[in-house]
């Protein structure tokens, strides 16, 4: 390289005349390779606390440096590209990517250059250790340049070739003024209870202090503008809109509440089958846990038992004669059924049987099935002779079989047996024929083998009965529960709730978890009419289901203001304080929990149900539902289908309720005495609480889904589908086997199992295990009539661990093989074609009787796009396939009956009697010809069954008119209603909760049959369906997604099994999802700023002080991301001090910790942090009163002060950015600006003001707590781990020379330091993320800081959506959905939000000044009054 620069450079002598334009001579250029090599040395010597210090030096290379320096590190960049194929050398690359350092190599160059010249003063020694280190490796350079030879190691420089510009070279000066060090002190007992560990080792600021005498005080505004910052404000949950509360006089209001109890009832019938409700009365109920129980249990009956018991038994026979009649009109014609057709005949000896009650007729129906569907089997093989045959009649024989002698055991006598026996013997199982009569008869070996089944016994269950196979199941009945034998763990859950106790509960979806829910509720009515239990659901959706169940299933007479249910979400509430079951939203309970007043009202709360408890592990919100497990003082149910780690959660709750013991001990010890006068003066009231306590929390695990679920690939060739059955081992590969085992949630059913062992034995010939396996072979099968879910499981884990062996077997060719061969192999085909065709599979599905089912699809639009789809392409068969004439005659008939009906109207009916007898025939024939047109014109607008999913039988017209009833003012309400008609409906969350209830009912009676979804329907939806379809990848489809969606499949009590099918879906995707397992709940981090305001505010203005205390402790001790983890404990106490410090510091909290200044107004927009901050920032310094100022003359605001205000607002509130590349359309709208223009200047310039501050406050922050970071893991880097603390350093003169002992880096990371960061620099927010010590756990994220602009990864501006000041200004939702790329419902929903925004901050303002005619007070009135008004013209 420096040869040819040489000859390059010799053409241009003009410029070669000034020295440092000449390329570097060789001998330089060898010295800056010493230089390096030296670098190299101090690097794999040198450690990180030292080079740390290294001075920072301002230093450029000069033209000459430069080249060498660049080559050397693409020459770096090559070998390091290189090593992936030196698998084989024998080398250490750990230290690797540390062989660079340029501040050091500038260093040494510095020194070499300047230093080293000045005398032996400054001739530094490198240490006996470096200079041989240093020496053997200039060896190795020297011999690996063959061609050159470049001097011997010392000395260092040969030449006196300047290698730095000496003009530009400075050393940073690291002695800039940092503010004193220390903490703001709080005297605040919370504050010492929890942080009081920590606190003690951290600096005070002394009382005089700038920081502590400039402390900011709202006294000044306050005078000025009239304003009581620190008045305390109403509730939030006081301000959200009352629909109705039962306290109400109003006659409007209480019509109000009449109709949505009467629909709530409507709603809940669909939700259930029995539409009875319970009556529950008040009852003075022992506090004994199994009263119910233990009554059963009494020796001696009264009379009055005796008597009752009597007639129960006479009634029992009269109805038992009742169906005995009833079953010998029936007997005969339903034999026919089954032998005329065999499915429909045995459906409808199936719903008979459950009609029945008595078990005796039950019994004698069975046998008569068993003989019919016998006599079809043998019937079936005659006509077949020697052909295959249709095992399925065989199955239905087999299952009666199995269910006689399972659940009628009792009632078999020795002529049952014997007949049976004789059954089983003409199907060919002779083994199980003997082990039922214990004897080996002799029969007919001719007529068995017309009539055997060529299969033995246990592969013939298995492969061919498969989903038809027995649960185990209880017969003794349980007296708490009156509709069904529960469970061993529904009773163990049961008992838990007489108990008085908290479990964990985790059960798949549609396994009865959520009747101990109903159970508990029933519970607390019938104890007291204070006591609540309160129902807490992740969404709208399942708070109105909810709503909906406990309207069919309870009511009780209550004193008058009081009722059963109540309902509290963000958007409504209703008898939120006079209910005793509230059910609302997390968010919603954590007001109630938090608020200081609501303190008597969360005494009164007897249980909590969390429904969908994994919602703790996800992104947004999760924090909230552990705000409430740690809060709540009284028992809890915690249910949900999908936790990967029920036993971690349930020890963290142990540990909660562990906690809330001691604290209520304590309690209840320092108020003895009030305690006691309490319960002399309100007996009754104190009933709520005498229940036993207890703090046990259970968990409560069942694995076990009802029904089996049977994974399907499609995919499309030609015109054609191919839809290939999916084993769930085929997702499985050998390394994934090897390194984390078979997932414990992969499941095969019967069917599977079989076809796995058939593998492996076809894979390996000669497996050692394959006759013991076999399963007429194996120990759990041999010989069993009635073969059990249960004893497949245990055939299938035998299975599952044979295949792990093999890999230890070291047959991993083998168990590869194996996998392969089970894998389906799909055909791609495109996205559009995939779409094109959607509507087609629907209609395949429906011919293989796999409806009704929901398609998930995760794009909104999408959704009704594929529901459009599907309707018409129903519409357009209909028209190809009725007459050409047909919308001809329609209209012609259509103007008749027009014409009919009109002349009708001539004739008075009043006045029939002055009609002439022609006018009076007229009039006869008239109505005829209109009855007449009518019924022809109902034929011909009536929708063929084939051009229809819908099932017309499964709701009456009156019904259904009932429910479309509900879409009379919807916008999209008449395409949903006929797409409801064809049996097809689409569900996602921006629809409007009517619309979505619709499909809902109309789903769950069984009437549409074809719905496409978001995930909105996987959460707790009661949806079941036959079959779940995935429609659409997308990277919201994980593993707890998949989960949660293919549970809606298989419907208890009406599909034997469930179906999952996955419409083009890449197949490594579908593995994944099959063999992942959930993530585990480990919890988010769970402070905030807002807060840790509202906790010091509950215990600062809580009338029960002492449970204030306890709450808020909890809250910021019992988090599920510090339990047993001590480090996080102590970061979330480093951030819980960051806090208190800035809350202090912005003049929200005293020293004392009491609140003050606006700390209501923050606290009330809690979830707008931090914009709830700024928007504070801005009222005290004048801003809004500067921009609020009417029209001279007047109180009203001109639109130019109403625009800027909502710009404002918009900037702060409820942002949605919209991506870079949308700005090329900027021009193309028609209504809307779309794109947000930035705050005005003097507002903008006091978000940067008030960033600054924070960032300021941060780092002094983080500049005294930095020695409660851990610098063990600090000198390790976060992934690799690889470890930099200090070694076997014997230290060096140059290195000590070359390090700064001014240099402050108490607080920066020494990896950080290496760039020349230092702790002034902390002072600067763009750099704390990359500097901050780690091990701290905070850095800016968890700064209160509102950034004006957002950068996508290619530093683009992103703009923000300019959506709530479109809408202001031009009205129309329509025109946000065509320009500002959002979803009409969407965009409602984010209106209402920005709505009850300007109407709370307004209802605030209004609250904290005192003069009811100040500008901004009037300001925000009036445009709430606006908005609103807006809002109600588009709904």
């Amino acid at each position: 390289m420096l040869e040819s620069a040489n000859t390059s450079m010799g053409a241009k002598t003009e410029q070669s005349a000034r020295g440092r334009s000449k390329p570097l001579s060789p001998e330089a250029a060898a010295d800056l390779c010493r230089m390096q090599c030296l670098t190299v040395t101090f690097l794999l010597h040198m450690p990180l606390s030292q080079r740390a210090q290294i001075r920072i030096m301002k230093s450029c290379w000069t033209k000459q440096v430069l080249p060498l320096i660049k080559m050397q590190q693409l020459c770096t960049h090559f070998a390091l590209t290189q090593l992936s194929d030196t698998n084989d050398w024998k080398l250490d690359l750990t230290y690797l990517p540390d062989l660079n350092d340029d501040s050091l190599l500038i260093n040494l160059a510095h020194y070499y250059e300047v230093k080293y010249t000045e005398g032996l003063e400054f001739k530094k020694e490198l240490g006996k250790e470096m200079e041989n280190e240093y020496e053997c490796l200039w060896d190795t350079v020297t011999k690996l340049a063959v061609k050159y030879s470049f001097g011997d190691a010392f000395p260092i420089r040969k030449t006196s070739q300047l290698f730095l510009d000496q003009e530009q070279t400075l050393f940073r000066d690291c002695e800039e003024e940092i503010p004193n060090i220390g903490l703001i002190s709080v005297k605040s007992d919370l504050v010492e209870d929890y942080a009081g560990d920590v606190l003690k080792n951290l600096p005070v600021l002394e009382s005089n202090d700038p920081a502590v005498t400039s402390l900011i005080k709202y006294k000044e505004f306050d005078e000025l503008c009239h304003w009581h910052s620190g008045r305390p404000l109403t509730e939030e949950y006081e301000r959200v809109r009352c629909n109705a509360d039962a306290k109400s006089k109003d006659p409007k209001e209480r019509r109000q509440i009449q109709k949505l109890q009467t629909f709530h009832h409507f709603y809940g019938s669909t939700l259930e089958d029995s539409t009875s409700k319970l009556i529950v009365h008040q009852d003075d109920v022992s506090g004994n846990a199994n009263a119910a129980v233990k009554k059963t249990q009494k020796k001696h009956k009264s009379k009055a038992e005796t008597i009752a018991e009597e007639n129960n038994r006479r009634l029992k026979s009269k109805e038992e004669k009742k169906e005995q009649e009833q079953w010998k009109a029936l007997c005969i014609p339903t034999e026919k059924e089954i032998k005329a057709n065999l499915t429909v005949g045995i459906n409808k000896l199936e719903k008979f049987l459950k009609t029945l009650k008595s078990k005796s007729v039950k019994f004698s129906v069975e046998m008569t099935g068993l003989s019919a569907c016998l006599e079809v089997w043998k019937e079936h093989c005659r006509e077949q002779g020697n052909k295959s045959k249709d095992l399925r009649k065989a199955v239905q024989v087999m299952r009666r079989i199995h269910i006689l002698l399972e659940k009628y055991q009792d009632l078999l006598e020795k002529r049952h047996l014997q007949k049976l026996t004789r059954y089983l013997r003409l199907l060919g199982f002779e083994n199980l024929a003997c082990f039922l009569s214990d004897s080996t008869g002799e029969s007919n070996d001719q007529n068995i083998s017309n009539y055997a089944i060529e299969v033995g016994p246990a592969r013939f269950q298995l492969q061919y009965m498969d989903y038809y196979l027995l649960r185990e199941e209880r017969n003794d009945p349980d007296p708490r529960v009156q509709h069904f034998i529960p469970d061993t763990w529904q009773r163990e859950l049961l008992d838990a709730v007489d108990n008085n106790e908290s479990a964990v509960i985790v059960a798949p979806t549609s396994s009865g978890k959520t009747y101990a829910s109903y159970y508990c509720m029933e519970k607390v009515l019938k104890t007291s009419n204070e006591g609540v239990v309160v129902y807490v659901a992740p969404t709208k959706a399942l708070v109105n289901q909810v709503v909906g169940t406990i309207y069919n299933r309870f009511t009780k007479k209550l004193p008058d203001g009081l009722v059963v249910c109540g309902v509290f979400t963000r958007d409504y509430r209703n008898d939120v304080m006079n209910s005793q079951i509230l059910v609302t939203v997390p968010q919603c309970l954590e007001i109630l929990m938090l608020s200081p007043r609501c303190q008597k009202w969360t005494k009164r709360i007897q249980y909590v149900i969390f429904d969908e408890v994994h919602c703790l592990g996800g992104e947004i919100g999760a924090e909230v539902w552990e705000h409430l497990l740690v809060t709540i003082r009284c028992p809890f149910l915690a249910l949900s289908a999908t936790v990967s780690n029920p036993g971690h959660l349930t020890e963290w709750l142990q540990s909660v309720k562990r906690y809330w013991q001691r604290a209520e001990n304590k309690i209840e010890g320092s108020s003895m005495n009030s305690e006691k006068n309490f319960t002399r003066n309100c007996r009754v009231k104190s009933k709520v609480q005498e229940q036993k306590k207890s703090y046990r929390v259970r968990l409560v695990l069942y694995e076990e889904r009802y029904n089996d679920l049977e994974k399907y690939v499609c995919s499309l060739k030609g015109s054609d589908f191919i839809i290939e059955h999916c084993h769930p081992c085929a997702a499985l590969t050998v390394n994934h086997i090897e390194n984390y085992g078979i997932p414990s949630d992969l499941s095969l059913s019967p069917r599977e199992s079989i076809q796995l062992y058939d593998t492996m034995v076809k894979v390996w010939k000669q497996w050692p295990r394959a006759q013991e396996l076999d399963p007429e072979e194996f120990v759990s099968f041999k010989n069993k009539v009635v073969i059990k879910k249960a004893d497949v499981r245990k055939y299938e884990q035998e299975l599952k661990k044979e295949l792990s062996k093999w890999i230890v077997l070291g047959q991993r060719q083998k168990v590869s093989e194996l996998l392969e061969h089970l894998k389906p192999k799909p055909v791609d085909c495109s996205e559009q074609e995939k779409w094109k065709r959607f509507a087609s599979f629907v209609d395949k599905l429906h011919e293989m009787d796999k409806l009704p089912a929901i398609f998930f699809i995760f794009n909104v639009d999408s959704v009704e796009r594929a529901a459009e789809n599907v309707f018409l392409n129903l519409l357009k068969k209909q028209k190809s396939e009725q007459y050409p004439n047909t919308e001809r005659e329609k209209e012609r008939l259509s103007d008749e009956l027009r014409k009919v009906k009109k002349m009708l109207i001539k004739f008075n009916p009043q006045d029939t009697k002055k009609l002439s007898s022609s006018k009076m025939e007229n009039m006869a024939l008239l109505l005829t010809t209109k009855q007449q047109l009518e019924k022809r014109l109902k034929r011909l607008t009536a929708i063929p069954s084939v051009c229809t999913y819908a099932d017309p039988k499964a709701v009456d017209e009156d019904t259904l008119r009932k429910i479309f009833h509900r879409l009379r003012f919807e916008r999209r309400g008449d395409l949903q209603r006929m797409m409801a008609l064809r049996g097809i409906g689409y569900h996602h969350g921006s629809m409007a909760t009517k619309e979505r209830q619709v499909v809902e009912m109309l789903f769950r009676l069984g009437y549409i049959k074809v719905v496409t979804a978001t995930s909105t329907l996987a959460l707790g939806i009661n949806m079941p369906c036959k079959s779940v379809v995935f429609a659409e990848d997308s990277v919201f489809l994980d593993a707890l997604n998949y989960r949660q969606m293919s549970g809606r499949a298989g419907r208890r009590g009406q599909d034997m099994i469930g179906n999952v099918f996955f419409y083009d879906i890449p197949l490594p995707k579908v593995e994944r999802l099959i063999k992942s397992n959930v993530p585990q709940l480990k919890g988010q981090f769970p402070l905030t700023v807002s807060l840790i305001l509202r906790l010091m505010l509950l215990a600062a203005r809580a009338d029960d002080k002492a449970d204030a205390r306890a709450k808020a402790l909890s809250v910021l001790k019992h988090s599920l991301m510090s339990f047993r983890k001590e480090r996080n404990a102590e970061i979330l106490k480093i951030y819980f001090m960051f806090s208190l410090q800035f809350l202090i510091k912005e003049g929200y909290l005293d020293q004392e910790g009491n609140p003050t200044g606006f700390a209501g107004l923050v606290t009330h927009l809690y979830y707008y942090e931090p914009s709830n901050f700024v928007l504070v920032s801005f009222l005290v310094k004048g801003l809004f009163h500067k921009l609020c100022q009417p029209i001279k003359g007047s109180t009203v605001f001109s639109e130019d002060v109403l625009e800027k205000l909502v710009l404002i607002l918009a900037n702060l509130f409820g942002r949605k950015y919209l991506p870079a590349c949308s700005m090329k359309y900027k021009h193309t709208f028609c209504q809307s600006k779309v794109f947000l223009e930035d705050l005005p200047e003097d507002f903008a310039d006091a978000v940067n003001e008030y960033n600054t501050k924070v960032e300021e406050n941060f780092a002094h922050f983080l500049l005294t707590t930095a020695k409660l970071a851990d610098m063990e893991q600090e000198y390790r880097l976060p992934l690799s781990k690889t470890d930099f603390t200090s070694k076997n350093w014997h230290g060096s003169e140059l290195a000590s020379y070359l390090m700064d002992n001014t240099k402050s880096i108490s607080a920066i990371s020494p990896f950080a330091c290496l760039s020349g960061v230092v702790d002034n620099d902390l002072f600067h927010g763009e750099v704390i993320n990359k500097a901050v010590l780690r091990s701290l756990g905070i850095n800016v994220t968890n700064c209160p800081l509102l950034y004006l602009n957002k950068y996508d990864n290619q530093g683009r501006k992103r703009p923000l959506n300019a959506y709530a000041l479109d809408f202001y200004k031009h009205g129309s939702l329509i025109a946000l959905t065509t320009d500002n790329w959002l979803n009409e419902r969407d965009a409602y929903y984010a209106l209402k939000d920005f709505s009850l925004l300007i109407k709370s901050i307004g209802t605030s303002l209004s609250e904290l000044c005192d003069d009811p005619n100040d500008n901004v007070l009037l300001a925000f009135q009036q445009l709430s009054e606006i908005y609103e008004k807006k809002l109600k013209c588009i709904t």
